[in-house]
């Protein structure tokens, strides 16, 4: 009997790219032995001091809530229900586009069976410190010119090899998923393969 895995995840609740990423992984946990594991990483704390476009700006202030709220909870109550708050959130961001603010906070909060109350903390920092922590904890392997998603997956040497990607749209399905997550430890277990890429010409699809 194979003996599975920890995959390790980290997303911001915003990023559209991030949010295939993991529902493909989630297929990949049916058919392939791997356990995903969801973690913080913020597009907030990632872009603070660049010049960027004034819209983006307005995001990255508004990105601040999703993120605490989501240190919050895995601090109250473990890895395994922020991952259900991720899918949560999720499905009201990218598939229901509610706004991102309090209502949309509280409500996925409800949806895992948590206290809407939580919402608090997308308002404080008390919650900061955790959250750059795990923020460099999953972008530290695999530098700073990069986004989410960031995969750390195991690697030829038993350690784990940490990669931006894969940016797929949509998700793919069953065993399509499966060959691949063979493909992509096969590049990123690859000795000094850095970079397979190509413009994108749609946008994100959810289905």
């Amino acid at each position: 009997m194979t003996e599975r895995v920890a995959v390790d995840m980290w997303f911001d609740p915003l990023c559209p790219w991030a949010w295939i990423t993991s529902r493909w992984l989630l297929e990949v946990e049916q058919v392939r032995d791997v356990d995903i594991r969801f973690h913080v990483m913020s597009l907030s704390v990632l872009n603070e001091g660049r010049d960027l476009p004034e819209q983006y700006q307005d995001l990255m202030k508004k990105g601040w809530g999703p993120v605490r709220v989501c240190i919050a909870v895995e601090q109250a109550h473990g890895g395994e229900v922020l991952g259900k708050l991720y899918t949560a959130m999720g499905t009201r961001i990218h598939l229901g586009k509610e706004e991102l603010g309090r209502d949309m906070l509280a409500g996925a909060l409800t949806d895992v069976g948590l206290d809407p109350a939580l919402a608090d903390a997308a308002e404080s920092t008390e919650y900061d410190e955790a959250l750059r922590a795990s923020h460099e904890a999953g972008m530290r392997p695999v530098g700073t010119d990069v986004g989410t998603p960031v995969i750390h997956a195991p690697g030829p040497d038993g350690g784990q090899v940490a990669f931006f990607g894969p940016v797929i749209t949509p998700a793919p399905k069953g065993e399509a998923a499966g060959r691949l997550w063979d493909g992509v430890l096969l590049v990123a277990g690859t000795p000094g393969f850095y970079e397979l890429k190509r413009s994108r010409e749609v946008g994100p699809v959810f289905d």
